[in-house]
């Protein structure tokens, strides 16, 4: 597998919306496009990684298909992605053509020394209406947790204050308290990896070695609305996304 060890792969953190407004006897429709990438983004970038970002509508395409393809990024981020959009491509979907299994293939990376993780929202792990269905693919192999096997959402609209559990790299430089979160998709821990923090007695984050690799999950969102701009605008914010990465990708 080559070995760039600077180079960050980015998938998710898109959605596009279409709204219908009724004024009286009348009715007319809009259309937005938003992405949720930017402060996750930035923080990458002031951590000295460089960026490559796959929205959900390009990723369902242009997502590694091979380990040379896969092989460039030093670490590959799933966030707010749901796995049919990896199984689905439309060749596949469309016209019923075969296409390498891309849950596979990050398998297959991280267990020849790929990082990966995986960072919570809707369309992450388990998911809303369990759509998501990271479990049921071998996804599952290289999460340092286990995924739920029903709708893993668990909403704080009341705040819950992620809790530092272990003296862990990960952690090092962040301070005890942190800005409460407003949600994050339930997992199980499991054993032979480490979770690092912890929400509301779940984990937030943990951490596992696979193989050759080492893989990550943040239960809760990089962006609002499960992490409101309290979290986001933290001054320890970027912090917690290089520590991670730093660990994962052994930098």
């Amino acid at each position: 597998m080559q070995n760039m060890a600077k180079k960050i792969l980015i998938a998710g953190e898109s959605w596009m919306s279409y709204t219908t407004h009724v004024k009286g006897f009348d009715s007319f429709y809009t259309s937005t496009y938003e992405e949720g990438v930017g402060f996750l983004r930035d923080a990458i970038l002031k951590a000295g990684y460089q960026v490559e970002y796959l929205p959900n509508h390009l990723a369902s395409t242009h997502f590694p298909y091979t380990m040379n393809e896969i092989g460039q990024y030093a670490c590959v981020i799933l966030s707010d992605i749901g796995s049919n959009t990896l199984l689905l491509p439309p060749q596949t979907f469309s016209k019923s053509l075969e296409n390498p299994n891309r849950c596979d293939l990050i398998k297959q990376y991280v267990w020849e020394g790929g990082a990966f993780l995986m960072v919570g929202g809707y369309m992450s792990f388990t998911g809303i209406d369990a759509k998501t269905r990271y479990g049921q693919t071998a996804v599952k192999d290289i999460l340092p947790v286990q995924c739920l096997e029903f709708d893993d959402r668990v909403e704080h609209p009341e705040g819950a204050a992620p809790t530092v559990i272990k003296d862990h790299p990960i952690v090092k430089g962040l301070p005890k308290q942190w800005p409460n979160l407003l949600g994050y998709n339930k997992t199980k821990a499991i054993n032979g990896c480490d979770v690092v923090a912890a929400i509301s007695g779940d984990p937030l984050i943990a951490v596992g070695d696979f193989g050759k690799g080492r893989s990550a999950v943040f239960t809760s969102d990089c962006a609002p609305h499960w992490a409101p701009p309290t979290f986001v605008n933290w001054e320890h914010y970027n912090l917690v996304w290089k520590n991670i990465l730093d660990y994962i990708t052994r930098s």
